[in-house]
């Protein structure tokens, strides 16, 4: 990756993941000229592979995405090493500043940051996350089938997640830890015959850099090979505040997200999102194809205003220009060599 970054593009993608660098590669086919900048700090880092993606089964997420960035770069697209710190209104479109000083100016954003996810207050969780913790059983669930699985309970789609995850196992625990039970949900357990464990977890027993059970606080250990757990998943959208855009609880009640339409279309006029900064429950192969679904859009966006200014220029020759429409000359003169 290089640093270097041009004054203007076409599209600027923030966020280098499955999501922003399918919707810049797009973009780049499109003949747009485009930059992806890159934080460098992907969600699934902490997974061993890629799951449930066609062709590119238990690809490793580094690997994935050296490749993606590669592809971009091959269409003449840019890829960028640098963490935006605010986006604002300028001339018709945006300026994109990054914490290091750098600035950019953009007619259209696609934003694919992703998310953070918030985890219980369990020692020694975030250390096995992505590894034996575990969220998605479409992710990570065939790695650990027929193992013993435990749920910790701690969000509002716990009890659906141990569900899940009995497909997968006969031998699963639901720790309630902190949480509560409606009749109708521990009927549901019972039936799936899943053990339900009261009291707080304490920490989690780990021999040989290997999870081997849950520590309760009153000292009991529960044997368990892999441990579910619902995370708070919270949008990466800070930056996005001087627009006026900003994160919003999700219908589901799992943290939040950025609200958009299906094509990724925010409130906010020339401002697009796509991947788990506004679907949370996207995984990899989702995540690309709403990057391209709202590329294209952002895409036909952009003709249709070329168009307009087309046909106002041809109605009058002798029309003034407006500034954006000089610097969208040459933004693509310099994207098409001339």
């Amino acid at each position: 990756m290089t640093d270097q970054l041009d004054s203007g593009y076409d599209v600027v993608v923030i966020g280098g993941g499955a999501a922003g660098l399918s919707g810049a590669l797009t973009l780049a086919r499109a003949r747009r000229s485009v930059v992806v900048i890159d934080a460098g700090a992907p969600r699934n880092a902490p997974a061993e592979g890629v799951h449930g993606l066609l062709a590119r089964e238990g690809i490793r997420p580094a690997e994935l995405l050296e490749r993606g960035r590669a592809e971009v770069r091959g269409y003449g697209g840019r890829v960028v090493t640098g963490e935006v710190e605010a986006v604002t209104r300028a001339d018709g479109g945006f300026t994109v500043a990054l914490g290091d000083g750098r600035t950019a100016r953009a007619r259209r954003l696609l934003v694919a940051t992703g998310l953070v996810d918030e985890l219980p207050d369990v020692p020694g969780l975030r250390e096995r996350w992505g590894r034996d913790v575990l969220h998605c059983p479409y992710c990570h669930g065939w790695e650990v089938r027929d193992r013993a699985i435990g749920v910790l309970a701690g969000g509002p789609l716990s009890v659906h997640q141990a569900l899940l995850f009995r497909q997968l196992s006969a031998d699963v625990t639901y720790f309630r830890h902190t949480s509560a039970l409606s009749d109708e949900q521990a009927e549901q357990l019972a039936a799936r015959e899943i053990r339900v464990v009261d009291g707080e977890i304490a920490s989690l027993e780990v021999v040989g850099d290997r999870l081997v059970g849950v520590r309760l606080g009153d000292g009991t250990v529960v044997d368990r090979d892999a441990l579910a757990v619902s995370s708070r998943m919270v949008a990466r959208a800070g930056f996005l505040a001087a627009l006026g855009l900003t994160a919003a609880d999700h219908p589901a009640g799992v943290g939040e997200h950025v609200p958009a339409d299906p094509t990724g279309r925010t409130d906010v006029p020339g401002v697009w999102v796509a991947g788990n900064v506004t679907d949370p429950a996207a995984q990899v192969g989702a995540a690309a194809a709403a990057g391209v679904v709202a590329a294209a859009q952002i895409n036909a966006d952009l003709v249709a205003e070329e168009t307009r200014r087309a046909v106002a220029t041809r109605r009058d020759p002798f029309s003034a220009r407006s500034e954006a429409a000089l610097c969208e000359q040459v933004v693509g003169d310099r994207r098409h060599g001339l």
